[in-house]
């Protein structure tokens, strides 16, 4: 159904107040005085207007894991915290490993309609790591895929992965590396060093996730096919990828909000909801993150959005589950962590959190300027809007973040899916 809206006094991407037209699914008018008849009059003044997000790291848990998440309550959450389009990835039960499968995710997200859901395709049957799935049978479905993993695992047999890059280039594919060499981190529970000695958890070797992309990028490049770095988490990493891209490699990554504000200080509490995959890391490797997105060197930011139910996360550290929920606070904590510091403005945080992941991808009608005859992808944000992360008021059917009882900078006011509006006044619709 055609909706019309009138963003009054909105600035977009930060820059000077205009009132914005939405009409027809595009937006219509940018300035000038735009007519308010038939519109549903928003007052946007002192927010700021971004392209929709686009998320390329949301767990959703369905098929087979509701108690956790459905389709249908994580697509809530992300349009709650302003996203327009999230990437499902394929750790469910099944695995997303089949042209079904991505297609009956791919489906339900067109059911529910409050956010675009492209699939990702596990890489191996069952995320086995021995197999080849049906990536092309995945790529031709209805679901068009075209970004793979074997996220919660890592595509560790060097062969395999070749293999892998050589089927996707043929149809564009990227193969998206959850990076963690798995002998150097059997049992790991949390960054290695120092404070993993102190309190006796098995400690997480930062090269670990080093080798893994080291090796990737070099294969990248020698079968010249895209790869994806998921959720980089260390400055050894970060330095590897900046020389990878000097280079030219084919090489792109994020990194999560959660890798940019916390540290592995945290982890004394031995409270398990800040146990993560990657885990937490040092000040040190925080400030290396920052930058690199900052400066290109990280593409993106993406959630890596986990959820979990109570019994899964509330207990010993050695049971816990891994992960967290980020949908809902992500903007805000990249507000808190890269606009509030200065490192990006609201043009950076636009392109890292919408438009690169669009391209990275390949998900048209997403990352698009706001622009007059764009789609009206959008999301209005309040960056002077200091909310308390209360779990209690999530959308998501979990509550394990980490962020529960911190105070944020900012919250999503509104978010227009093709000139739809998922939620208004902070509220889903």
């Amino acid at each position: 159904m055609s909706e019309t809206y009138l963003l009054r006094g909105a600035s977009p991407l930060g820059a000077k107040p205009a009132d914005v037209l939405v009409r027809d699914g595009h937006v219509a008018q940018i300035g000038g005085r735009p007519s308010a008849r038939g519109a549903t009059v928003v007052d946007a003044a002192g927010l700021v207007l971004l392209p929709g997000l686009v998320d390329l790291h949301t767990h959703l848990r369905e098929p087979g894991r509701e108690d956790a998440e459905t389709v249908d309550s994580g697509t809530v959450a992300a349009a709650v915290g302003g996203y327009t389009a999230v990437c499902a990835m394929p750790n469910t039960l099944p695995a997303a490993d089949t042209a079904g499968v991505v297609e009956q995710v791919y489906r339900l997200g067109q059911q529910y309609g409050r956010c675009d859901v492209q699939p990702i395709g596990a890489v191996t049957v069952g995320r086995g790591g021995t197999q080849l799935a049906e990536l092309g049978a995945m790529a031709d479905s209805a679901a068009g895929v075209r970004m793979f993993s074997d996220d919660g695992d890592c595509v560790s047999d060097a062969v395999l992965m070749r293999r892998a890059l050589e089927y996707v280039k043929a149809f564009d594919g990227v193969i998206a590396q959850h990076a963690q060499e798995p002998r150097l981190t059997e049992g790991a529970q949390m960054n290695e060093g120092a404070l993993s000695g102190v309190l006796g958890l098995r400690g997480w070797p930062a090269v670990a996730e080093e080798a893994i992309i080291a090796r990737d990028v070099l294969l990248a490049e020698h079968v010249g096919s895209r790869v994806h770095i998921c959720h980089v988490s260390t400055a050894g990493s970060v330095e590897i990828l900046r020389w990878a891209k000097s280079k030219g490699y084919p090489v792109t990554a994020e990194v999560t909000p959660h890798h940019l504000l916390l540290t592995e200080d945290l982890v004394a509490s031995y409270d398990p909801i800040y146990k993560v995959n990657p885990p937490l890391r040092t000040g040190e490797d925080v400030e290396a993150l920052r930058a690199a997105l900052a400066d290109g060197t990280i593409d993106a930011v993406a959630t890596d959005h986990a959820p979990h139910p109570v019994e899964d996360k509330e207990c010993e550290w050695l049971a816990a589950a891994m992960g967290m929920t980020g949908l809902e606070t992500a903007l805000a904590v990249v507000q808190q962590a890269m606009v509030d510091t200065g490192l990006l403005d609201w043009a950076g945080v636009a392109d890292r959190m919408s438009s690169r992941p669009a391209r990275i991808g390949r998900l048209t009608g997403h990352g698009h300027d706001v622009e007059v005859g764009a789609p009206a992808n959008l999301t209005l944000y309040d960056p002077a809007a200091p909310w308390e992360v209360d779990p209690a008021q999530s959308t998501s059917r979990s509550r394990n973040t980490p962020f529960a009882g911190r105070t944020l900078p900012g919250r999503v006011v509104a978010t227009f899916l093709r000139g739809r509006a998922t939620v208004l006044d902070g509220k889903p619709q």
